[in-house]
């Protein structure tokens, strides 16, 4: 028996095709003009090339499980389905989670550091001997709020304090993060790109590095050596890593140990969506960045290098120069 029914306001018919009851055969769609069928019948006939569009509804079901260009992938939702494979783990997630939120409160105070009279020198000096800015001690309150917050972090190690500090029992995990909260502070002034760093490790009881008879001070607490000793890894046992610039957009990039990824911060929605898949460095460029003002105290052979850049390539012209320095 053939099914009839009409269809919108478009004056379609759509049908079914009869199936035998011995098997099973796909539901199709025949669409037809009415127009063109109306005509045709005028002339006793309908015309098998006019106006009629099979397509077997399998078919149509396949197409639209293409992703729209209208679908946001989050990162909320991405890292979701990391931890549905099985890729990271509920922890995890929640770290990372919690240093996304961290960016998202960075980047609005760097827009408005201005405004907020949050420019300038606060007067202390950090541990690597910078001047620390007034923007670097919020950021870094902000960031360290939002670790401790997500119960999931045991230590966490920042470049504004001068040890590394375990988290309080009540809020206590067990992963480690460390993290420059705020890196280039001093280009907010001329309203340059700024950006936030971290990495999350897992407990390590044994330290990997040299860190000289520091963690033997009698003056640093049980507590304190502790965390100096986990923080003390390697690298190659990161768990995660990333960086959030914060420019003309805000950039979240991030890799969990499996290609590099990037998410855009979506003003109207505030998150950040997935921009960029497995993203890697080009074999070749045609920009260098290096901070030449400190040129005469390189060796030879990097000098050599960098004045070859400057000469014309194979294509008639030299590399050229782009540099944006973090430094204070």
């Amino acid at each position: 028996m053939v099914a009839m029914a009409a269809a919108t306001a478009s004056s379609q018919l759509i049908f079914s095709k009869p199936c035998s009851p011995s098997r099973l055969c796909p539901f199709q769609l025949c669409v037809f003009d009415t127009k063109s069928v109306l005509s045709s019948s005028r002339r006793k006939h309908v015309s098998g090339s006019g106006g009629v569009r099979c397509m077997v509804v399998g078919e149509v079901a396949a197409e639209t499980k293409k992703r729209s260009s209208y679908e946001l992938i989050t990162l909320t939702s991405w890292l979701l389905k990391q931890e549905q494979t099985g890729v990271i783990d509920a922890e995890l997630t929640i770290v990372l989670n919690s240093i996304s939120l961290a960016c998202k409160q960075i980047a609005s105070l760097v827009q408005r550091a201005n405004i907020s009279n949050l420019t300038g020198v606060q007067g202390a000096v950090n541990i690597q001997g910078e001047d620390q800015k007034k923007l670097d001690v919020v950021s870094n309150e902000v960031f360290s709020n939002c670790l401790r917050s997500s119960g999931r972090t045991g230590i966490i190690a920042s470049e504004e304090e001068d040890v590394p500090v375990a988290v309080e029992e009540s809020y206590s995990g067990n992963y480690i993060v460390v993290f420059d909260p705020l890196d280039g502070s001093s280009n907010i002034d001329a309203a340059v790109s700024t950006g936030s760093i971290f990495g999350i490790y897992s407990p390590n009881d044994e330290c990997l590095a040299d860190v000289g008879n520091e963690s033997d001070d009698p003056t640093l607490g049980t507590e304190e050596q502790r965390c100096i000793v986990n923080v003390c890894q390697p690298g190659s046992n990161l768990l995660a890593a990333g960086y959030c610039m914060y420019s003309s957009s805000v950039i979240f990039v991030l890799t969990i140990g499996k290609g590099v990824f990037v998410f855009t911060l979506d003003p109207m929605y505030g998150e950040f969506v997935l921009t960029q898949e497995n993203l890697q460095i080009p074999k070749s460029g045609k920009i260098y960045s290096f901070n030449e003002g400190n040129y005469k105290l390189w060796d030879d052979n990097l000098k050599k290098y960098i004045d070859d850049l400057k000469e014309p390539g194979a294509n008639g012209k030299p590399y050229s120069a782009r540099y944006i320095g973090f430094g204070r």
